[in-house]
Parts: C-alpha cells; sequence; structure tokens
C-alpha cells in the first residue's frame, strides 16, 4: 500500500466518522425530547390521577354531607386548591408557575384557609 493509499483510507474514515457522529448528535437531541416528553405525561398522568382520587372523595363526601353539616368553603379557595391540584404554584413567591413537586409555602397556603 502506498503513501496515498493510506492518506484516502484515513480521510474516509474521517468523514464516516462525522457522519457517525451527527447521528449521535441527532439521536441525543431525540433522545432529550422524548425524555421531556416522557417526564411531561408522566407529571400529567400523576395529577390526573390525584384529581381522580379527589373527585372520588368529594363525591363520597357529598353522599356523607346529608349525615352532616360541612363547613362552606369560598369559591375563591377552591379555584386556588383546583390550581395548586393542576400543578400550579398559588404561593405569592412562585405564582403561576409549573410546579414540579409539593411546595411547602402553597400547603400552608392551603391549610391556613381551610
Amino acid at each position: 500500500m502506498n503513501k496515498k493509499e493510506i492518506f484516502e483510507q484515513v480521510s474516509h474514515l474521517e468523514t464516516q466518522i462525522g457522519e457517525l457522529y451527527q447521528q449521535l448528535g441527532d439521536l441525543k437531541k431525540q433522545l432529550a425530547y422524548l425524555l421531556e416528553e416522557n417526564q411531561h405525561l408522566s407529571l400529567e398522568n400523576h395529577h390526573l390521577r390525584e384529581r381522580l382520587d379527589h373527585d372520588t372523595q368529594e363525591s363520597e363526601a357529598a353522599e356523607d354531607e346529608g349525615k352532616g353539616t360541612r363547613a362552606v368553603v369560598g369559591e375563591g379557595y377552591d379555584n386556588l386548591a383546583r390550581l395548586y391540584e393542576e400543578g400550579f404554584h398559588i404561593c405569592n413567591l412562585h405564582f403561576g408557575s409549573p410546579r414540579d413537586e409539593d411546595c411547602l409555602f402553597c400547603l400552608s397556603f392551603l391549610n391556613k384557609n381551610k
């Protein structure tokens, strides 16, 4: 093998490595998108399950309401509680921004107004 053939082989190998690197970058972008979408869907699923459980508990409480009296809570409180259950902050620090986990400020606000 002469020097020119070796050089051409190395150049061809370099081109192939570049193409593989580009494909790897594309796969990495797709994986990041899929992981982000999976996290979003998992969070949405979690919130929907919590809401379903909450609605089930409310319907059971409504059935029991005939047996006792229930404290009257304002409509504004219900709206804030609904926003919190849908995954948004209701505290004055981060109001309206999406939350990934429970916020102590939001929870203390909800418990204070019960």
